[in-house]
């Protein structure tokens, strides 16, 4: 199966490669894609992989797609903006960039904020400088590179500030399903942020898709936070129920940077996001929240690592999910200490709340410890509503349904109080109560 899904590829890269983007370098494409044909894609027996089965992905023929802005309704746009939020955004339809549905609102002299398209060589300087040395990794990254295409570059200078957030919407699929002789759409957007000394940034991705239409996003992020450098990072994967999401965000931090990363996994039919932090300079902090929801056969997968490289280095991680239905979630979070990363303060905890009988989750956390003079601790839970919190509210006149949704909506908001706009807050809280019982009571609870 991997090698008639590797055979696909190749052909379908040999069909587009005249209509790649013209700044990312042929030799990077080419590495990718001998690296796909030399490993294939991984199966239940590559150790990072043994509880997602990607062959629903690698036994579908999906090809690049693109839908004219033109036919885009844009109710559906409408719907993914932060309407009180005045940002910068930038809309992409299966992976090409649409300048009339996106809003670019003027920016600081000398900040960089477009589409990796929309200044052709442009880039390539900026793109070598910062993210020339990451290497592949694994398959579905080889994928990225090989066929990338566009995305979005943020570059913010040394002491400068973006203060309006920057939102990128991927919206994927097609509008009308009603053909299903044609294959499936895929995209392969690659989103670059670059922060320079003491900068500052918000970063918003979205990830959505047409209803009830299958395709493939495989996307990639890679982040530089230089010394002192400020991000607030949210990725927001709400994908159509019949999508395959696979995503990867590399982030490199350097001396007294911080970055506060929000995960929150909601759609999709399979949905696999790895995060991989480094802190190579002392003071460098990292927080990590997540939220995973889940329900009927959803399966969502999360695998984080965070490697401390020098001393005096911060990382907090804290995700949660929730599973209904047959549906099957999966953590693996991973924290190195390396021998010289004295002084390493690392604190991670993943608990999870099974609604159903048929809900399942394997979770897998991970400490490797080779410094003697750290502050480390790591833990998971998985349970079901507390029996006490229940009778308690029943006891006062709630009745069982109500009673379990809010213990349900209180679990999830462990995570999303953190999140400092109220509008990305308020829109996960809908989302969440509209998977709940009573849902107008919830909604009026949270008021």
């Amino acid at each position: 199966m991997s090698e008639a899904a590797v055979s696909h590829y190749l052909a379908e890269y040999d069909r587009f490669r005249d209509t790649l983007a013209a700044s990312w370098p042929v030799q990077r494409r080419s590495d990718a894609l001998d690296y796909l044909k030399t490993h294939g894609f991984p199966t239940r027996r590559t150790e990072q992989w043994k509880y997602t089965d990607v062959s629903p992905i690698t036994r579908r023929k999906f090809t690049l797609g693109e839908l004219p802005a033109a036919d885009i309704d844009d109710a559906l746009v409408e719907k993914l903006r932060f309407s009180r939020l005045d940002c910068h955004e930038l809309v992409f339809i299966n992976g090409s960039f649409s300048a009339e549905l996106s809003r670019t609102p003027d920016l600081p002299s000398g900040a960089t904020v477009r589409a990796l398209q929309s200044d052709g060589d442009g880039n390539a300087e900026l793109l070598e400088r910062y993210f020339g040395n990451e290497d592949i990794g694994h398959a579905f990254t080889a994928l990225n590179t090989a066929f990338l295409n566009d995305g979005v570059l943020v570059h913010v200078p040394d002491g400068m500030e973006i203060p309006a957030p920057v939102h990128i919407i991927h919206l994927g699929g097609r509008e009308d399903e009603t053909q299903p002789s044609q294959p499936s759409p895929m995209s392969h957007p690659r989103n670059l942020i670059a922060l320079g000394r003491q900068a500052g940034a918000s970063i918003i991705e979205t990830y959505a898709g047409f209803p009830d239409s299958e395709y493939f996003t495989n996307t990639h992020t890679s982040i530089l936070a230089q010394a002192g450098a400020r991000l607030d990072y949210y990725k927001i994967q709400q994908e159509s129920q019949r999508a395959y999401h696979i995503g990867k965000t590399r982030i490199r931090q350097e001396a007294d940077s911080r970055v506060d990363c929000h995960a929150l996994s909601l759609g999709g039919k399979l949905a696999r996001w790895d995060i991989d932090v480094e802190l190579v300079e002392p003071g460098a902090e990292i927080n990590l929240n997540g939220l995973y929801l889940t329900g009927n056969r959803q399966h969502v997968d999360n695998h984080t690592l965070v490697e401390h490289k020098q001393p005096h280095t911060t990382s907090n991680e804290h995700y949660r999910g929730i599973m209904n239905g047959r549906s099957r979630a999966v953590f693996n979070g991973k924290v190195i200490v390396h021998e010289q990363a004295q002084k390493t303060e690392a604190h991670q905890s993943n608990a999870n709340l099974l609604l159903s009988t048929d809900a399942e989750v394997d979770t897998k956390p991970e400490l490797e410890i080779y410094a003697d003079d750290v502050k480390c601790s790591h833990g998971a839970t998985v349970g079901r509503l507390d029996e006490n919190m229940l009778f308690y509210l029943r006891s006062r006149a709630v009745d069982e349904d109500t009673a379990r949704s809010l213990l349900t909506y209180a679990f999830a908001d462990e995570v999303i109080r953190d999140i400092r706009f109220p509008e990305i807050r308020e829109r996960l809280e809908q989302s969440i109560a509209g998977e709940l019982p009573d849902t107008d009571l919830i909604k009026e609870f949270m008021q």
